[in-house]
């Protein structure tokens, strides 16, 4: 009999992740856009950006937008209270963009149009459909998750069909009829 670094999971955690997997599937059936979201914490620390599709809005007045992230994720500490990020909503050409910034092992930043302005700390992608300036409000822990709450200090539109993620999937809009 050998030990091994790798052990079978109890039927108890199989189902668990067969459970997860399923919920995981069942809330695929809800599109929904797809965002890079940046930041850049110190000028010491770099860039920070990651896709995220858990965005939504909250209130008009004052201006709120939520999103969440992994308690695990090392970008956490950039959108701590007060911190600066903009919140891209892709346009339906940047698919490759979505993945680009959700894969931990590149560089985020390279080849990408962006800009850093002066007046915001946050670098600011170009193409996107919309763009939303915010500062973290509050942060809630939600499970395995944090959900950033986030004033809106301005935002800017342009007119490009969004980016969508549904089951598993990106697709782009532009093409679809309004029902």
């Amino acid at each position: 009999m050998s030990n091994s670094a790798h052990s079978t999971p109890t039927p108890d955690a199989n189902d668990r992740l067969k459970t997860q997997r399923a919920l995981r599937n069942a809330l695929g059936h809800f599109a929904t856009g797809v965002t890079v979201i940046t930041a850049r914490p110190s000028a010491q620390e770099g860039l920070v950006g990651l896709t995220v599709n858990s965005f939504s809005s909250v209130s008009m007045d004052p201006a709120l937008v939520l999103w969440s992230i992994s308690n695990k994720s090392p970008n956490l500490a950039a959108f701590d209270l007060g911190s600066q990020h903009v919140i891209h909503i892709l346009a339906d050409t940047q698919k490759d963009l979505a993945y680009q910034f959700s894969n931990p092992k590149v560089d985020k930043f390279a080849d990408v149009d962006y800009a850093l302005n002066e007046d915001f700390q946050a670098p600011v992608i170009a193409g996107c459909a919309a763009r939303f300036y915010c500062e973290t409000d509050r942060v809630f822990q939600g499970g395995d998750h944090s959900i950033i709450l986030a004033r809106v200090l301005r935002f800017d539109t342009a007119a490009h069909a969004p980016l969508l993620f549904v089951k598993g999937s990106m697709l782009a809009t532009e093409n679809f009829a309004p029902v």
